[in-house]
């Protein structure tokens, strides 16, 4: 599979892939130098962050005390990702907007090499809030950074038979993911980001961590992933 990409890239990063069960600084060392090296080439980056595990600590802890509406799962997974955008603006402080991206409208074009997004408002995962940036700035892929590597016909942490997709459509792909968003929910592309893609043609490509293999996809060479496209 090989993708063309234009000088501004959106990338929904995945939480799990920055906070498993601690900060992962290897791993952001790594991206720091990354990026750096592909803003050279005259590229701007949107990051969205997604919360990952110290979100559903959070979520966990409330909920062995309380019965935790959704609505309030949803803000303390954003909380959570608020606070991992600012560890990201952080690191890249040289070179990032100095304001994180929590809203919206916030930015309406990009000033900075590097613009760290958080999640905006509780009904949808960070994937939305990078759809919709993708959306407002024209710009017509995101990146889905983190895991699984693919989108796969069923749930490879279960079935160990299942199949990856190299491409699918999203009338394809809605029908393999819950049709509700729900907090903690687990799919490559949230049902509503999902929804969203589709229905203004957004295309949509699903990679893992490999530092490598995302190089390779951003110089339009072969990679391994999962292009979502309207067909």
């Amino acid at each position: 599979m090989i993708y063309s990409f234009g000088k501004n890239v959106v990338i929904g990063l995945g939480g799990s892939i920055v906070y498993p069960d601690g900060i992962d600084v290897d791993f952001l060392t790594k991206f720091r130098v990354f990026l750096k090296q592909e803003i050279k080439k005259g590229r701007k980056f949107v990051i969205v962050i997604g919360g990952g595990r110290v979100a559903r600590v959070y979520q966990e802890a409330a909920s062995k005390i309380v019965k935790v509406t959704d609505e309030d799962k949803d803000w303390l997974g954003i909380h959570a990702t608020r606070c991992n955008a600012h560890l990201l603006r952080t690191i890249f402080r040289d070179i990032a907007d100095p304001v994180v991206f929590d809203a919206r409208h916030k930015r309406k074009k990009l000033k900075y090499p590097v613009t760290i997004a958080s999640g905006w408002r509780p009904g949808w995962s960070t994937d939305y809030v990078a759809a919709q940036i993708a959306i407002d700035l024209k710009i017509p892929e995101v990146i889905i950074w983190g895991k699984p590597e693919y989108v796969f016909d069923r749930d490879p942490m279960k079935f160990s038979e299942a199949k990856p997709y190299s491409e699918i459509s999203w009338k394809a792909y809605r029908k393999i993911i819950p049709a509700k968003w729900s907090p903690g929910a687990h799919a490559p592309v949230d049902p509503i980001a999902a929804k969203t893609a589709a229905s203004k043609r957004l295309r949509c490509i699903v990679v893992g961590r490999d530092f490598e293999n995302c190089r390779n996809l951003l110089a339009g060479r072969e990679f391994e992933g999962t292009v979502i496209t309207n067909g």
